[in-house]
């Protein structure tokens, strides 16, 4: 039986990229970086999970580092574009600049009738999951949820399962007994890597990627209720 859906944040919840694009290149200008990321180049950052590491990748392929900064100061460096990255992103959410996405609503409505558990899995920060979901559901959007991992406990990235992993073991749950909601490639591996069945709802910086190995890839959970979350999860079960 299906006891618990495991969600994934941006892009899965909320479609937050282009709100995230906006913040990082506001974070260059205020440190005076000449860097500015467009859409094309943003999607295939996104390959790399989690924004300090983002950040990092595209330092390393640009092959230089910004005058006057050397050694330790790089990771200094890149820890306040992210804290200014985080606000900016912070103060989009509460200018209403992000929304849940289509359907995820009535299935966290649906989720707690059910007396099903709620977990999230994610790579963000839980500054940007509880302005997000504070915004989005209301003030009391941690008791929709038995479990929440994240940056600040699972600190090797999508595709390493470490997150999924630690999920399972605190809901106390088998692989078996969870479906997990996903958006990209490095989330369906990392959740396949820990044996666990996974819808995929796809969205723009997404869409290209290779999603074998997925029980549906759907545009959204519009129209998608319980009964069919728990029809596709029987259904991995009895093919496994």
């Amino acid at each position: 039986m299906l006891h618990a859906l495991i969600l994934d944040v941006d892009g899965t919840l909320a479609d937050t990229e282009m709100a995230h694009l906006s913040a990082f290149n506001h974070a260059f200008a205020q440190v005076d970086l000449d860097w500015h990321w467009d859409v094309p180049l943003y999607t295939k950052l996104l390959e790399v999970s989690g924004g300090k590491e983002r950040i990092r990748a595209y330092w390393e392929s640009r092959g230089d580092l910004p005058k006057g900064i050397y050694g330790g100061a790089v990771e200094q460096t890149i820890g306040r574009i992210h804290d200014i990255k985080t606000a900016a992103y912070e103060q989009a959410v509460q200018d209403g600049l992000v929304q849940l996405r289509p359907g995820v609503l009535n299935l966290i409505h649906a989720a707690a009738q059910d007396s099903l558990a709620l977990a999230i899995a994610t790579t963000t920060s839980p500054v940007n999951i509880a302005s997000l979901l504070q915004r989005t559901i209301g003030p009391d959007w941690r008791m929709r949820f038995a479990v929440i991992e994240d940056a600040s406990t699972a600190p090797r990235k999508k595709p390493d399962p470490m997150v999924y992993r630690q999920t399972l073991a605190r809901l106390g749950l088998p692989a078996s007994a969870c479906l997990v909601l996903e958006d990209s490639a490095n989330g369906l591996k990392a959740a396949r890597k820990a044996g666990l069945p996974t819808v995929i709802t796809v969205n723009s910086f997404t869409a290209h990627h290779d999603f074998r190995g997925a029980l549906r890839v759907l545009p959204n959970l519009e129209g998608i209720g319980l009964p069919e979350l728990r029809e596709w999860h029987h259904q991995a079960l009895s093919a496994a």
